[in-house]
């Protein structure tokens, strides 16, 4: 696996112990900060492959650090939050967050979710590219093209359209879809697959604004059209 070092953004010390020291048990580098104002700089000037970000911080909350993060990379982003409310996490995932975590959570399940997004992130590529009308991935370089201008993809949309592209026209479930894309399953994460889907349509559009390339298929999920 490339890349060893995540950044833990989190402002309650004990937390950040344990997650440090679960993440170190499996392997893992671990940088941690409290505060949300020094992560823009740090992530620019560290590079890691992946970060544990809680929504509540003091300086700049969660959802406006992965607003900012998203501007410039495509690191995985895995947002910790103590907020129940299904609005405020499926307001991370429209930001661009990978995955999310409740408090209080298990540092076993922490681990299990940040080994499953870095095991998708750089799985083996079995084929150079993958096309299907005006999209194209190089899956070499997890690169994804619509009319040869690139896409600027998280982890979880790269998946999720090579999924889709797979299979043009197969309606794929929500289920399916979250295996494919996180590698789990739990309560309650087959509504958030539809803001990664929200998100991979915005940015399609940007290049096809006359297709509606992912069709929703009303109580079962989505498909792609060629």
């Amino acid at each position: 696996m490339v890349g060893r070092d995540i950044l833990v953004v989190e402002d309650e010390v004990k937390i950040t112990e344990i997650l440090r020291d679960y993440l170190v048990r499996a392997g893992y580098q671990v940088s941690c900060l409290d505060r949300g104002d020094q992560v823009i700089n740090w992530v620019k000037q560290n590079q890691p492959c992946l970060i544990l970000l809680d929504i509540m911080i003091p300086g700049a909350n969660g959802w406006e650090v992965c607003r900012g993060v998203r501007q410039f990379s495509n690191v995985p982003i895995i947002m910790i939050t103590a907020r129940v409310d299904e609005i405020d996490r499926l307001l991370g995932l429209e930001l661009g967050a990978d995955d999310y975590i409740c408090k209080p959570f298990s540092p076993r399940e922490v681990v299990a979710r940040v080994n499953a997004v870095l095991r998708r992130l750089y799985a083996p590529k079995a084929e150079k590219m993958l096309v299907a009308g005006d999209i194209t991935l190089v899956q070499e370089l997890r690169q994804a093209l619509v009319r040869g201008n690139e896409l600027k993809l998280t982890p979880c949309e790269y998946n999720l359209l090579k999924m889709l592209m797979s299979h043009p026209n197969r309606i794929f479930s929500r289920n399916e879809l979250i295996n494919a894309v996180q590698g789990y399953d739990f309560e309650g994460y087959d509504r958030t697959i539809d803001s990664h889907v929200k998100n991979l349509r915005k940015k399609i559009a940007s290049y096809l604004p006359d297709k509606e390339i992912i069709s929703t298929i009303y109580g079962v999920g989505y498909k792609l059209n060629p």
